[in-house]
């Protein structure tokens, strides 16, 4: 039975906005009070979607989730009608109305850390929702995140989807943004490979000085552990405090990997040499050697990695052999990130491509091609067993794209938030989407 990877992107939401609630991400906090337009950061996913599908890669699409989140706004005091609660809110405490309003969930590697049935003992898919808790506007996605995985991969033969870890600071989690699964082939068991930024108990690990450390070590040993991975296959490495600090807040704006390929920045680790020989090791358990591209400073330094978001790539599995790196197209406009990217290709193995798209709306708010998707490695079977009508072929492109162009906004900003109307827009387009997906009841809207 053959595997593949499966990218589900996230579907933007239409209350996609430039709040900077996200202190650490360089472009969120730069780009604060920007005039954001929803419609044309969801067609730009779409368009990025297919482009991939069409070049024969199998592409999933997972559904916005609903917001305004109203029942955190009367969670801390905020009474009335929703126009009230809108209007105290906007008044007394705008940045939390920015917050129950955020789309964020659009950026679906942070959705959950995800191991496929050829690590887990189960031999089913894992799923745990990551529970963001650093970020008050991302803490509260976990619980409609875990329901919507729920409804997709529903099959319980296949798929075990578990609840968020613990909510408190010891146990921050961040998904799959700080998590790598490297393979000889997607059906075959692999390295599962978690990068963590801080320590909760043990002093030894030190902290970024200016920007928090999301992703703790004792959160990755507990995903391991929920997930029953093989220890000779898992490898725990900490993320450089001074690339965090630098705004690599997670580390796929530092490192990408594919099957039995890395590319990853000098300053990505706290321990380069004792990281490498561990993930060295552990594919060897596997079966298998993994392939490693350095990227020096000389050629990108941290703040062109962050400002091109080079790493915040895909790295996919060419259609022709070798490897497919998608990038933002800041990355050629960038003239030393283009140049190193030129000859990598000259290179031709192991990344033969690059391919670049505008997904400017989504990386004005610190998001780039791999903050939009979930990797998720799924047998024959098990693809055919998922719920409604999630994978991405050029009907549905066509229908989503006619789905956003009529129900959402070309603008919004903070002051937009207020609007009752806005939220009656809103539950009107979720309601619609159910259809179009296949996927009834999936907000509860009545």
């Amino acid at each position: 039975m053959s595997s593949r990877e499966v990218n589900f992107d996230g579907l933007v939401g239409p209350t996609h906005n430039y709040a900077g609630l996200s202190v650490g991400n360089v472009a969120s906090t730069h780009n604060v009070g920007g005039v954001a337009n929803p419609r044309e950061a969801a067609l730009q996913g779409l368009d990025k979607m297919l482009a991939l599908a069409e070049r024969g890669l199998v592409q999933g699409v997972l559904p916005p989730l609903c917001r305004p989140n109203l029942g955190l706004l009367r969670s801390l005091g905020f009474a009335g009608s929703d126009a009230e609660v809108l209007k105290q809110a906007a008044a007394q405490e705008p940045s939390i109305l920015s917050a129950a309003y955020s789309a964020s969930a659009m950026w679906t590697a942070n959705a959950a850390t995800v191991s496929p049935s050829a690590d887990t003992p189960d031999g089913r898919v894992h799923f745990t929702a990551a529970n963001l808790n650093a970020k008050l506007h991302r803490s509260q996605e976990h619980r409609d995140t875990a329901r919507a995985l729920r409804r997709i991969f529903a099959d319980a033969a296949q798929f075990t989807v578990h609840d968020a870890l613990p909510d408190c600071g010891a146990l921050g989690d961040e998904g799959a943004a700080n998590h790598t699964r490297f393979a000889r082939s997607h059906g075959e068991p692999g390295v599962e490979f978690f990068v963590y930024g801080r320590s909760e108990f043990d002093g030894r690990h030190p902290a970024p000085r200016r920007f928090p450390g999301r992703q703790t070590l004792e959160a990755s040993r507990a995903i391991a552990r929920l997930h029953g991975l093989a220890p000779e296959r898992t490898v725990l490495a900490q993320q450089n405090p001074a690339a965090i600090d630098a705004g690599v807040f997670h580390n796929d704006v530092i490192a990408v990997g594919n099957l039995d390929v890395m590319l990853y920045h000098e300053e990505a680790f706290l321990d380069e040499a004792g990281t490498l020989a561990a993930l060295q090791q552990a594919c060897g358990n596997a079966g298998f050697k993994l392939r490693t591209v350095r990227v020096a400073s000389a050629d990108v330094s941290l703040a062109d990695a962050v400002q091109s978001y080079l790493f915040n790539s895909q790295l996919l599995q060419h259609p022709q052999g070798g490897m497919l790196l998608v990038v933002p197209a800041e990355c050629r406009e960038n003239a030393r990130v283009s140049a190193f990217l030129d000859r990598l290709v000259a290179e031709g193995d192991p990344i033969r491509e690059v391919a670049s798209f505008d997904l400017r709306q989504s990386m004005r708010n610190g998001g780039g091609p791999a903050c939009l998707r979930l990797r998720v490695v799924l047998s024959d079977a098990q693809l055919a067993a998922l719920r409604g009508r999630v994978i991405l072929d050029r009907r549905l492109h066509a229908d989503l794209s006619a789905w956003v162009r009529r129900h959402y906004r070309d603008r919004l900003t903070a002051q937009d938030l207020a609007d009752a109307a806005l939220v009656d827009e809103v539950r009107a387009a979720l309601k619609a989407l159910e259809s179009v997906i296949e996927l009834p009841g999936l907000y509860g809207l009545g």
